[in-house]
């Protein structure tokens, strides 16, 4: 998951979670935003951390 699609899931999560006020029979918009809220942070964190652990090994050549 990158990192736009970890703050999207996030975003959408919040949208759903905070300023939807509409039902839907059947399904639970709030809990809906939670859930997308928790996946955008994890995928958030996984993310960061895949990019804080890359190593740059740069290996140079020897001059001919």
């Amino acid at each position: 998951m990158t990192l736009g699609l970890s703050l999207l899931l996030f975003a959408i999560g919040a949208i759903l979670r905070f300023a939807v006020t509409t039902s839907v029979a059947g399904i639970d918009l709030q809990t809906v935003g939670v859930i997308l809220m928790i996946v955008g942070a994890v995928g958030l964190l996984v993310t960061l951390v895949m990019l804080l652990s890359r190593r740059d090994d740069v290996r140079t050549r020897p001059p001919y």
